[in-house]
């Protein structure tokens, strides 16, 4: 008796047709409807989102790592290169600690102000996910009782959940400008604490966005910090010249 071959696999359940690049268009779709259909079922209708650095630390681990730093300098009468470089890099992370503290109190407070409207699913806070200040956007919201959504992005480094994101409300995309659309999708504002490379493409493409008039809702700007910012980037100039 000959062997009869098992049926194929559906092709919406391939995992290889479903990975390669014919199926890229589907891939992409996914990360449209998914998150549309559970923003919908959560009753998401806006956002605030914040950017800013990954990197950022809590303050109180940013003490601990200066003063460790101190401890190993003033044991060596001649402290070495790669000593004197983390010393720096610790007086640098507890200096820009205070923005992951104020991103918290910031979030915080305009989470309590959000759940005392009729519908407390309005302004829900909104951040990328990860650590530093996308943390500490989630942990405001959290810290007030309200709901939080992390974006993530999958990274060969760096990127991973924080753990202040609500049930049901963290996400994880391939695309970058799949994520980037659900950023501005949802948002009514938009808070740009200091960063690095990815923050300032986030903003610049959400300005642009604005200035097209591709984006026609009304959404609000904030670039929080101008002591860093007018350092990074000379906006009177830019204004001056473009």
């Amino acid at each position: 008796m000959k062997n009869i071959p098992g049926k194929p696999p559906k092709s919406y359940k391939d995992a290889d047709f479903l990975n390669s690049a014919d199926a890229r268009i589907i891939r992409i779709m996914s990360e449209f409807i998914a998150p549309q259909a559970r923003f919908r079922r959560e009753q998401i209708r806006d956002t605030i989102v914040f950017f800013g650095s990954a990197r950022i630390k809590e303050r109180k681990i940013a003490r601990k790592e200066l003063r460790a730093a101190e401890a190993l300098i003033s044991q060596k009468k001649r402290p070495t290169r790669e000593l004197l470089l983390r010393y720096r890099t610790a007086q640098t992370s507890f200096e820009m600690s205070k923005y992951y503290e104020e991103c918290t109190e910031l979030s915080r407070l305009l989470t309590q102000w959000s759940r005392k409207l009729s519908n407390s699913n309005r302004f829900v806070i909104c951040s990328g996910g990860g650590p530093g200040i996308m943390e500490a956007a989630n942990r405001g919201a959290i810290l007030a009782g309200g709901k939080s959504i992390g974006l993530n992005i999958s990274l060969p480094f760096e990127q991973s959940s924080n753990r202040y994101i609500s049930k049901g409300l963290n996400f994880e995309f391939h695309y970058f400008f799949m994520r980037k659309f659900w950023f501005a999708y949802l948002a009514k504002a938009l808070v740009v604490f200091p960063g690095g490379f990815g923050t300032m493409d986030e903003m610049m493409e959400i300005l642009t966005l604005l200035q097209t008039n591709k984006i026609r809702k009304k959404l609000t700007v904030v670039i929080y910090g101008s002591e860093y910012w007018k350092k990074i980037i000379n906006f009177d100039e830019l204004c001056e010249w473009v």
